[in-house]
């Protein structure tokens, strides 16, 4: 079981909370998804913090349970909300605290994942497609600043889940 946090980047619908599923159980340590936490910590879901506060009261709370979490989480893996990683303070956080391993996946795969789902505030209406071109572009950088990066196109979440596993010995020896 790692020492620190796993903490799981990646865009929305890149297989963060099923991947940090399986991998807690494979660790024997404890999952945390941080939306999870956020619809706990708040009472109501995303899409209404979404709609009755705005992003930015959202990106606030974000912030605020991500502190509380990794204040926390020795030993964990963590499933961050795709947009965790836009904050500066956010990032600092994860890099002093944890492991940040990215679950890099492609416009197509997304889109596909995500097709008829309800629950995405910043890909709801029309222009999905262009809405999440434009949120990749502009997150990529930030998501390519990850200690282990794996694609997930075309894998299972098992096999993402053995990659990662296998790339954490490297990385601790």
């Amino acid at each position: 079981m790692p020492e620190r946090p796993l903490i799981l980047t990646g865009f929305m619908g890149s297989g963060k909370s099923s991947v940090g599923r399986v991998l807690a159980k494979r660790l024997g340590c404890r999952f945390i998804d941080l939306d999870a936490e956020i619809v706990a910590a708040a009472g109501c879901s995303i899409n209404d913090i979404f709609a009755r506060d705005g992003e930015q009261a959202f990106r606030l709370l974000e912030s605020s349970m991500l502190e509380q979490v990794l204040s926390a989480g020795k030993g964990c893996v963590l499933a961050t909300g795709g947009g965790a990683v836009i904050s500066a303070q956010n990032r600092s956080l994860m890099r002093s605290r944890g492991v940040i391993i990215n679950l890099n996946v492609t416009l197509d795969q997304v889109l596909a994942r995500l097709k008829g789902s309800s629950d995405r505030p910043l890909l709801a209406g029309d222009d999905a497609a262009l809405r999440a071109t434009a949120l990749m572009d502009e997150r990529e950088q930030f998501y390519a600043d990850a200690d282990i990066r794996i694609d997930t196109d075309g894998k299972s979440v098992e096999d993402v889940s053995a990659e990662i596993l296998c790339r954490l010995k490297g990385f601790f020896e």
